[in-house]
């Protein structure tokens, strides 16, 4: 019963952290508390969030499994859905205030700024695993195909990364820190599955090693 209350109250605390940064930067916004390019300052703080969202999303499995945790992969969907939710912000940021819905100019802008190519790319990517996030979706498509689907989020990393490298013009410190965070995020997995692939070889060939007949 305790655990189950611990849980409850956790997933409206995670919730409203996760809305905080929006909330703030609406406060901001109304309160003239932004810069004197306020769209700018909406379109890089909603785009960091999509992708502060992303490594917290990937965040999940390492604490999972280093720290024990097991009751943090709750949270999971949660905070992914709000990395779509981030990231659906900044994308409209960028065709409704920035560009003002003239869509032949954003058709034309897309290709020809590769930030820009690479963002939309890890924005398209995110659809499929937000749409797709439900039980009844994991049922439909059964764990492998739908494990398969959601390792999407990577590239959404990677890109996500590159697109905040290639969109700043001056100081790429914080687009750097946050690749090497992805780098060590993807480290770990591949850590483990070396140590689980190893495991397995073991057990499979320890009959052969010891004599034993099948």
């Amino acid at each position: 019963m305790a655990s189950r209350w611990k849980w409850w109250v956790g997933k409206p605390a995670v919730f409203l952290a996760c809305l905080t940064p929006v909330t703030l930067l609406f406060y901001w916004a109304f309160t003239d508390q932004l810069s004197a390019n306020p769209i700018s300052d909406v379109t890089n703080e909603t785009g960091v969030w999509t992708l502060r969202m992303v490594m917290m999303t990937l965040a999940i499995t390492p604490i999972r499994r280093i720290a024990g945790w097991q009751s943090v992969i709750r949270f999971r969907r949660m905070i992914g859905l709000f990395a779509f939710f981030y990231g659906a912000l900044h994308f409209l940021t960028y065709i409704w205030l920035d560009q003002g819905l003239h869509f032949d100019d954003i058709l034309k802008d897309i290709p020809k700024r590769p930030f820009i190519t690479i963002g939309f790319a890890a924005f398209v990517l995110m659809l499929p695993l937000a749409l797709t996030s439900t039980r009844k979706w994991i049922a439909r498509l059964g764990g492998k195909r739908w494990q398969m689907l959601h390792r999407l989020i990577y590239v959404t990393g990677t890109f996500g990364v590159i697109h905040y490298y290639w969109g700043v013009k001056l100081d790429t410190t914080r687009p750097v820190r946050y690749g090497i965070l992805f780098a060590i995020l993807m480290g770990i997995r591949a850590l483990y599955r070396a140590q689980s692939a190893r495991r397995k070889t073991r057990v499979y060939e320890q009959p052969v090693a010891t004599g034993t007949e099948y």
